[in-house]
């Protein structure tokens, strides 16, 4: 049932009208990550991410 699925979504990403969605989600990406806004919102979210936690962050606990 996965690999029915999986096809049916290579086809679709390869048909005409697949890869003008992909060309049009990858342009809209660039897009996005060109605006500072977005790139200030990243660099918040990878700051939190990495120093946030407190503590040495070498790993979970339960």
């Amino acid at each position: 049932m996965a690999s029915s699925l999986f096809n049916k979504v290579v086809q679709f990403a390869n048909s005409p009208k697949g890869r003008q969605v992909i060309r049009q989600a990858t342009d809209r990406a660039q897009q996005m990550a060109k605006d500072p806004k977005t790139r200030a919102r990243i660099d918040d979210v990878r700051r939190r991410m990495q120093g946030g936690r407190g503590g040495s962050g070498t790993g979970r606990t339960y």
